[in-house]
C-alpha cells in the first residue's frame, strides 16, 4: 500500500475516533441540568398526559429534571419549531404527534422541515380513534354505515376537530375507500365540541379518540362501530376494526418522543434506552392503556421510519381530498 494511501487511512481513522470519543463522553454525562419537553398541546390532553409519564421516569432514572413545557399553537408547529431551532444537545425535546406527519403536506411555508430538522428518539404510544355515530342512528355495523349512506347522499355530515385533523383525515380516508359522501363540519377546542353535537344529533358520525370517547361508548350515549387501527383495541376488544369490512384501511394515533437533528447519536441512544425501559415497567403500561394506547417500543430508526411512512401516506389522503386549512 503507497505511503501516501496508509497516511491518509490512519488519519481518517483517527479524526473518526476523535469525533466519537466526544460524543460518548457526552452521552455518559448527560443529563448534568435540567431538559425540557416541549408538547404542541395544552395541559390535560392525551399528548400531554403521555409527555408527563416520561419526563417523571426520565427524572427518577437520569437524576436531572425532564420538564414538560406547553407550547400550543399553529397546528404545533410552534413547538415543532422551537425544537427544529433548539441547540442540538438533549435538552430541548419534542413530543411526537401525528401532525408532524400532515403538517408537512398542510402547511405550505413552513420555516422547518420535520424530517431534516426533526431527529427520532423514540416511539412511545399507539392507538385507534373510533368511528362514532349516534344510538338512534340506522346503521349499527359499517356495512350498514356504508350502505345507508350511498342510499342517502348527503345526508351525512362528519364532525372533525378541524381541518387537517387525525379526525378528519381519517374520515377523509374512509369516504376515498368506500365511495361514501359526507359534508365536512370542523369543530374548534378538541373533541369535545364534536362529540357535544354528536350525541345532540346534529352530526352523524365522528372519528374521535378513546381517550375522550370511551366513556360515552360505554354509557350507551355514542355506538362505536369500529376503530381504526389494523388489530382491535384492547380498551373496547368487542368492536371490529374498519379494516375488517374495509380490507386495508387504517388510521392510527401514535406519539413519541424527538430532539433537535445534530443532538449526539450517543444522547438519543441513551434516552431510547431509558425511554424503552419505561415502556416495559407495567405501571406505565396500565396508565397507557387508560388513555386507549398501547406501548409502542423501538429504536429510533423505527420511529423514524413510521414518521417517514406517515407523512407520506396522509400526504396523499390530503392532496386527493384538497384539504385546505380553516
Amino acid at each position: 500500500m503507497p505511503l501516501v494511501r496508509r497516511e491518509f487511512l490512519r488519519l481518517s481513522s483517527a479524526a473518526a475516533i476523535a469525533t466519537v470519543v466526544p460524543s460518548l463522553a457526552t452521552a455518559q454525562a448527560y443529563p448534568v441540568r435540567p431538559a425540557r419537553i416541549i408538547v404542541g398541546f395544552g395541559p390535560g390532553g392525551a399528548a400531554d398526559i403521555l409527555a408527563r409519564l416520561i419526563a417523571q421516569r426520565a427524572t427518577e432514572r437520569l437524576g436531572q429534571p425532564f420538564i414538560v413545557e406547553n407550547r400550543p399553537g399553529a397546528g404545533t408547529n410552534i413547538a415543532a419549531e422551537a425544537v427544529a431551532k433548539a441547540v442540538p444537545d438533549g435538552y430541548t425535546l419534542l413530543l411526537i404527534n401525528p401532525a408532524a406527519a400532515t403538517n408537512a403536506t398542510l402547511y405550505e411555508k413552513l420555516n422547518f422541515n420535520f424530517i431534516r430538522d426533526i431527529a427520532p428518539v423514540a416511539s412511545i404510544a399507539s392507538g385507534p380513534l373510533a368511528m362514532l355515530v349516534n344510538p338512534s342512528f340506522p346503521a349499527k355495523t359499517v356495512p350498514e354505515f356504508i350502505a345507508y349512506a350511498k342510499a342517502n347522499p348527503g345526508k351525512i355530515n362528519m364532525a372533525s376537530a378541524g381541518a387537517g385533523s387525525p379526525p378528519h383525515v381519517a374520515g377523509e380516508l374512509f369516504k376515498m375507500m368506500t365511495g361514501v359522501e359526507m359534508l365536512h363540519v370542523p369543530y374548534r377546542g378538541g373533541d369535545s365540541p364534536a362529540l357535544a353535537d354528536l350525541i345532540g344529533g346534529q352530526v352523524q358520525v365522528y372519528f374521535g379518540t378513546l381517550l375522550s370517547s370511551i366513556e360515552h361508548v360505554r354509557a350507551g350515549t355514542l355506538r362505536a362501530l369500529a376503530v381504526t387501527t389494523a388489530m382491535r383495541s384492547d380498551a373496547l376488544p368487542d368492536i371490529p376494526t374498519v379494516n375488517e369490512f374495509v380490507p386495508g384501511y387504517e388510521a392510527t394515533l401514535w406519539n413519541g418522543l424527538g430532539a433537535p437533528r445534530g443532538t449526539p447519536s450517543g444522547i438519543i441512544e441513551k434516552l431510547n434506552n431509558e425511554i424503552n425501559a419505561a415502556l416495559a415497567d407495567s405501571v406505565i403500561k396500565s396508565r397507557i392503556a387508560e388513555l386507549g394506547s398501547n406501548v409502542l417500543s423501538g429504536s429510533p430508526a423505527d420511529f423514524g421510519k413510521l414518521i417517514s411512512e406517515e407523512t407520506e401516506k396522509w400526504a396523499k389522503v390530503i392532496r386527493a381530498a384538497n384539504i385546505k386549512l380553516d
